[in-house]
């Protein structure tokens, strides 16, 4: 897949952080004090949902942004923390790294711990775009991690199949939503893994039960009346963090683990979502 050009916006307003963050200040940088992702649990009641798959318990990792600002420690607690939830599926849902090639491996190293009964699956996100998403693709699927590249994995339980769909990073406009559908028979229940929650918009068109995205980071910095600082959505606060719903399709957008651009959470704790499906 050839690579495409990083959206000149994001390098305008992340230029001189990227800066810092290559040079030697860089590496006398504390490292503030990160709480315990917090364990958030929500139901999701799904129509389509196939008696089989009732009670599926399914966890959510994303934005995990290994770097400078998140130390592997912290990803290594996050995927203790993940195996405790006794997961049916894991759905890693992108941002990876940050800014370098290096922190891949051991990131990938860390993942490869998680265990699922069905499995772990995984999609890319921006910043895995701007640093090498051929690497961290191979990186991932070397630890039995199945990478969705605009493509589908069905759950059969049975004779009932639950579909885990997943596209590439909307902002560098690599998604392919109608190819990674291609195939599904309308009947079936389809939970799409989508890094950026402004695909519900394209997913709700296409009749996907379910969105899990992250990108937003919740807003990692809530102040007082202005609210959040980082991640705001052009689809609204209600879509910055938790559960809604666009039309018929239903969304959870995860605050994730790691940090971008300012070496802290404020106001909003990291998270790892755990999501049980229920049939309506």
């Amino acid at each position: 897949m050839a690579r495409r050009s990083f959206p000149r916006r994001f390098l305008r307003r992340r230029g001189l952080i990227t800066l810092s963050l290559n040079g030697s200040y860089s590496q006398a940088l504390p490292r503030p004090f990160t709480p315990d992702p917090e364990i958030t649990e929500t139901d999701i009641w799904l129509r389509r949902l196939s008696p089989a798959h009732d009670g599926l318990r399914l966890v959510q990792l994303t934005d995990l942004h290994h770097s400078l600002f998140t130390p592997l420690e912290e990803i290594q607690r996050a995927v203790h923390l993940a195996n405790r939830q006794r997961p049916d599926v894991v759905a890693l849902t992108g941002d990876y790294v940050t800014l370098s090639r290096e922190y891949i491996r051991p990131l990938a190293q860390a993942l490869g711990k998680l265990r699922a009964r069905l499995g772990v699956f995984a999609v890319l996100g921006n910043h895995d775009f701007q640093v090498d998403p051929e690497e961290v693709t191979r990186a991932l699927r070397a630890q039995r991690i199945r990478v969705l590249r605009n493509s589908h994995c069905a759950l059969r339980v049975r004779s009932s199949t639950l579909w885990v769909v997943g596209i590439d990073d909307l902002w560098w406009q690599a998604d392919d939503l109608e190819a990674a559908l291609r195939s599904i028979p309308a009947r079936d229940a389809k939970i799409l893994l989508c890094h950026n929650p402004l695909g519900v918009q394209s997913a709700s068109e296409q009749g996907v039960d379910l969105v899990l995205s992250g990108h937003t980071h919740g807003g990692q910095v809530r102040l007082p009346v202005v609210g959040s600082v980082y991640g705001r959505s052009k689809l609204g606060e209600r879509f910055i963090e938790g559960w809604n719903r666009l039309n018929g399709t239903q969304i959870y957008v995860s605050r994730g683990i790691g940090k971008v651009l300012v070496p802290l959470r404020l106001g909003c704790p990291p998270e790892i979502s755990c999501l049980r499906l229920r049939r309506i």
